[in-house]
């Protein structure tokens, strides 16, 4: 279950990227509420996600090119330090008191572009880390410790909201890309398992030669577009969720910010449970039946929970956030399921000369939609209201996943 941790460099790796994103999610937890505090509006939320997914769009698949030309520990370092950096601004303005929407919508896209140009390199280096025979396990612990840090940030959110106020969270985001920083500086490659880049990435012409090549590979696999495109569905119309949590939290049950960080930390207990069962599991068969009920399972889920307060009007807001939670909980797990499986097939699926590429298409799939999921479903709740917004999201990814599992035998069956 955890042989992967037998290997120094990704030991290292998996801790130091364990603490960077608990402080993430602690800071996803405060500015959720900063920004509500400050607009009152469901827009503005989908804005902030936007601004800080859309880099994404424009970065990622240049990011997976570079994945494969350059040193994508040093690439990772340097991206850390900026984002680092953003972090610790916002907490000083935060904490000056002067901050304003504007400031944070900005430092959201400087820590998006960071994420952006890092996430193929991130994926990636998984292989440069352990052997190839565990690299399945090495996929589903990274997503363990991703997911753990999703229970345990927003937890240490809420007892830093209390004992140092928002500013706090931001702090310790801050304070945390320092661990990661680390990590990534302590790891030593065999040089054995590093090949030279075909060319330099100063080759423009090169460079997008490989771009063109990468996209051109992908639409010529079924299997791997197809996994993409569940990938890029789900988190089209679900992952909005995140976004309109703090709408849940203060509007529709009326927890306070305390209910922000047990709604945020529940999906991540999910997705915690969700990502010790594959690690469990290792290499397991009937990959493609995971994908797939995943994504429904997901979708299901995500329907409940957009509805639980209408569908239980009658009963108490007790029971009515039992529920929630437990749909959300749901949701946490299947999406896990679901894409933790997909970034395990396709790093099996793909040769290594395009695995950078191909891991800038998923990400891309991924995070490079939530912009423009984000801001549709802000501008959809301000008009319809949010649980209107994401049950009709969850709905369209049912029905999507519902056809491809009906007319794709080939996914179905890919173990």
């Amino acid at each position: 279950m955890f042989r992967a941790l037998s290997h120094r460099n990704f030991r290292l790796f998996w801790t130091g990227a364990f603490l960077s994103n608990t402080g993430t999610w602690m800071q996803a937890v405060a500015q959720g509420l900063l920004v509500y505090h400050l607009t009152s509006s469901p827009f503005w939320l989908g804005a902030d996600g936007f601004m800080a997914t859309a880099p994404g769009l424009v970065l990622t698949l240049l990011a997976g090119v570079f994945a494969d030309l350059v040193d994508r520990r040093r690439l990772l370092i340097y991206t850390q330090v900026v984002a680092g950096f953003s972090a610790l601004m916002l907490a000083v303005l935060i904490a000056t008191g002067v901050v304003h929407v504007w400031m944070i919508l900005l430092l959201s896209f400087v820590t998006g572009c960071c994420f952006a140009i890092a996430g193929p390199s991130y994926q990636a280096i998984t292989i440069d880390l352990v052997e190839r025979e565990d690299i399945a396990n090495a996929i589903a612990l990274n997503s363990t410790q991703f997911q753990f840090s999703r229970v345990i940030g927003p937890v240490l959110a809420g007892v830093a909201l209390k004992f140092f106020g928002l500013a706090g969270c931001f702090f310790a985001n801050a304070l945390s890309f320092v661990a990661v920083i680390v990590a990534l500086r302590m790891v030593r490659f065999d040089e054995r398992k590093t090949s030279a880049p075909a060319h330099s990435v100063k080759d423009r012409k090169a460079v997008w030669q490989d771009l063109v090549e990468g996209l051109r590979y992908v639409r010529q696999r079924r299997r791997v577009f197809m996994l993409l495109m569940i990938s890029g569905m789900t988190s089209l119309f679900g992952a909005p969720y995140l976004s309109m949590i703090p709408v849940y939290a203060r509007d529709i049950f009326h927890m306070g910010e305390d209910g922000n960080a047990l709604l945020m930390g529940v999906s991540g207990a999910g997705a915690f449970v969700g990502a010790l069962v594959l690690a469990y599991l290792g290499n397991f068969k009937y990959k493609g039946w995971s994908v797939l009920s995943g994504a429904f399972g997901f979708a299901l889920c995500l329907i409940g929970f957009a509805l639980s307060s209408q569908l239980l009007s009658r009963f108490s807001l007790s029971i009515q956030i039992a529920v929630a939670l437990a749909f959300i909980f749901g949701m946490g797990f299947a999406i896990v399921c679901c894409v933790a499986v997909i970034n395990t097939l396709l790093q099996q699926l793909v040769t290594d000369e395009m695995r950078g590429r191909v891991m800038s298409m998923f990400i891309l799939s991924f995070i490079g939609t939530m912009p423009i999921g984000n801001l549709i479903a802000g501008a959809a709740a301000e008009r319809f209201g949010a649980p209107r917004t994401l049950a009709t999201g969850g709905l369209i990814i049912a029905v999507f996943t519902a056809i491809v599992a009906l007319r794709d035998k080939r996914l179905r069956e890919l173990n």
